[in-house]
């Protein structure tokens, strides 16, 4: 029970005919984006450590669960998810300052590192088509002053914030359009007031089998959030605890998940191998205590239903979320638009979001009215361009909110998911 964003993160699009034969080729050009993510990760092979390179300063062993995933974990020179000096495979040309293009697809054009890049070659062994976001390696905005316009890091700033946590006022907000966080070549959020409505109503559920997802008060114990965020081969399992408010001067709330409802037509299996049921990744929650009745709540708007796609098109979104690289501060978007609306109850979108905001709202603002209009889900193949990064409309479930909030509708969250695995404790 992962977000999306966390797959996505190592899925390789344009990477899939190198070296491959033609027919092989073929037959992967016919496979959906989540299908040629896990082809490719089980057929590709981490760069062998080349020869008389390293100067033997950086020591240590593969003993991190995270050990040979092609991402350095040690902390200081990595993420942190290991305890350092386990992840040495992963991490010593970053600690050597050895970066080099070991990697089979350096010189393609395309930057194959994970985390910004495709994630096909192991951290340093892609330079030739990485150089230009090396910088942004590690880097975050997760500081609670980050996106103010000054640079608080150490060393380069006034030392308010820690070292690689002020990214966007350090190094700026333009990002490599090839990036795989998708900020569409500049990075647009701002960090939003959860001591006020409606950024107060839009929380986080750690769930208790693992990861969470980014959720929304849209009665007064009911929240909207993505389908997969509760979705396993085990089956559903919505339980957890929904935080927000985090600023709020009384601190923060709290409540637990009791239940939930998902779209008849949910296929966790179809969803993870296809794009055909995106619209149906959308799962009502219910809480243990209307937490609403004093926080208040948004409401809903089948938008494009109601009004029609040209129109719908026309709204200006907001949208916001807990992001993986803003720590524990909501982030989001003040304007952003649908840039197409599809049959399937889904619409592609520009808002600036990423791995941690999978559920998270796009709202419109009528008045002092807020109304969800669709929640964050998942991206799809885009030969030639960008990647299409997918929400799923609420004009699917809206018409099932009130026998939901009635009883009428909805099962206990209390099925255990079965073979939930570890995630790295950085990436939500």
């Amino acid at each position: 029970m992962r977000s999306f964003w966390l797959a996505g993160l190592s899925f390789i699009l344009a990477a899939s005919a190198h070296a491959q034969p033609a027919s092989e080729s073929d037959e992967l050009e016919r496979l959906s984006s989540r299908e040629l993510g896990r082809y490719l990760r089980t057929y590709t092979q981490k760069p062998q450590r080349p020869q008389g390179v390293s100067t033997g300063r950086y020591r240590g062993v593969d003993t991190c669960r995270w050990a040979n995933d092609g991402e350095c974990d040690d902390p200081g020179i990595g993420t942190g998810a290991c305890t350092q000096g386990t992840d040495y495979s992963d991490c010593w040309r970053i600690a050597e300052g050895v970066e080099d293009n070991s990697c089979r697809w350096a010189n393609d054009n395309e930057c194959d590192e994970p985390g910004f890049g495709t994630g096909a070659c192991t951290q340093a062994t892609d330079l030739a088509d990485c150089g230009p976001m090396i910088e942004l390696r590690f880097r975050n905005d997760s500081c609670e002053t980050a996106f103010d316009g000054v640079c608080n890091e150490p060393g380069i700033g006034d030392g308010r914030c820690e070292d690689r946590t002020d990214r966007a006022d350090c190094f700026g907000r333009e990002r490599p359009m090839g990036i795989n966080d998708h900020f569409f070549g500049h990075d647009d959020r701002v960090f939003m007031d959860t001591a006020q409505f409606p950024w107060s109503v839009i929380g986080q559920v750690d769930f208790d089998a693992g990861g969470a997802c980014t959720a929304t008060l849209i009665g007064e114990d009911i929240l909207i959030t993505a389908g997969h965020c509760i979705s396993g081969q085990g089956g559903a399992d919505s339980r957890g605890v929904f935080n927000t408010a985090f600023n709020r001067p009384g601190g923060q709330v709290s409540a637990r998940v009791i239940g939930h409802y998902m779209d008849p037509n949910w296929d966790e299996q179809r969803f993870s191998s296809t794009d055909d049921i995106d619209g149906t990744d959308w799962a009502l929650l219910r809480l243990d205590r209307p937490i609403g009745r004093d926080l208040g709540y948004v409401g809903v708007r089948a938008l494009v239903d109601e009004d029609g796609s040209r129109q719908a098109r026309q709204q200006q979104l907001l949208q916001a979320g807990y992001s993986w690289d803003t720590g524990m501060n909501l982030s989001g978007n003040l304007s952003c638009e649908m840039t197409r609306i599809y049959r399937d109850n889904t619409m592609a979108h520009n808002c600036d979001t990423t791995r941690g905001d999978s559920g998270s709202p796009f709202l419109i603002r009528e008045g002092d009215s807020y109304f969800v209009v669709a929640t964050d889900s998942n991206f799809r193949r885009n030969p030639g361009g960008p990647m299409i990064y997918i929400a799923a409309r609420a004009d699917r479930w809206v018409p099932l909110l009130t026998d939901f909030r009635e009883g009428r509708l909805g099962q206990p969250g209390n099925r255990p998911q079965q073979g939930s695995k570890p995630v790295k404790q950085d990436e939500d």
